[in-house]
């Protein structure tokens, strides 16, 4: 198996792609786990993207594999080469992806990952994002975070810009989901949006039918 790992790592390394399912649809390879907490949520994200683009008609074991080929470097170096032996002395068996994902997120993620997800979404603001622009932005780092329900909320209307959040306060139905706050901010933002198109489109056609602005006549002060 470790010959295996590091055909799969030359490979990945080289940047060739032997594979061709998924052929014509360009996907971005994860960058390499050093097992850094942070990190670990992208770099899941990143292979499950990977594997279900390009890697659906592989083994269980061929898809571990591929990913093991990707960790390297730091703690995970140490953590890899434990997991290879347990696989090749057959003490350990993936019966999924989705069971070696878990064996690795339970491993790196930890308790600091959620800290660090919570302390960037309490920071996080719309700032001069489109609503849409910022409310992908927000569930990215909510995810993950721990934050849910009422909590989440609140963060997501102390991070949108104030006149979007007056507006939101003042109907007589709030949203009640994190889902319909979502919704409701993104339909007002573009209605506010498309207000103020209009609003230009119709001063440029009153400045155009009203032609140049007459200058006012010097007046001879005696």
């Amino acid at each position: 198996m470790q010959a295996q790992i590091q055909a799969l790592l030359a490979e990945g390394a080289g940047g060739r792609e032997e594979r061709r399912e998924g052929e014509g649809v360009e996907v971005a390879k994860p960058q390499i786990f050093n097992g850094t907490s942070a990190k670990v949520g992208g770099f899941i994200s990143a292979c499950k993207l990977y594997i279900r683009m390009k890697m659906r008609g592989e083994s269980v074991e061929g898809q571990v594999q591929w990913m093991l080929s990707y960790i390297q470097e730091g703690s995970a170096d140490v953590w890899k080469e434990n997991i290879i032996e347990e696989l090749e002395s057959e003490e350990v068996e993936y019966e999924s992806v989705e069971e070696f994902l878990m064996s690795l997120r339970k491993e790196f993620g930890g308790g600091e990952e959620k800290s660090v997800r919570a302390a960037e979404l309490r920071k996080v603001e719309q700032g001069g994002r489109t609503m849409e622009e910022f409310v992908q932005e927000f569930k990215r780092v909510a995810r993950g975070s721990g934050y849910e329900g009422r909590p989440l909320v609140e963060e997501f209307k102390r991070g949108m810009n104030k006149g979007i959040r007056r507006k939101l306060m003042e109907v007589e139905n709030l949203p009640a989901s994190i889902e319909q706050w979502y919704k409701r901010a993104m339909a007002l933002n573009r209605n506010w949006r498309e207000s103020r198109r209009e609003e230009e489109r119709l001063r440029g056609k009153k400045e155009v039918a009203g032609g140049a602005p007459k200058q006012k006549q010097r007046q001879n002060i005696p």
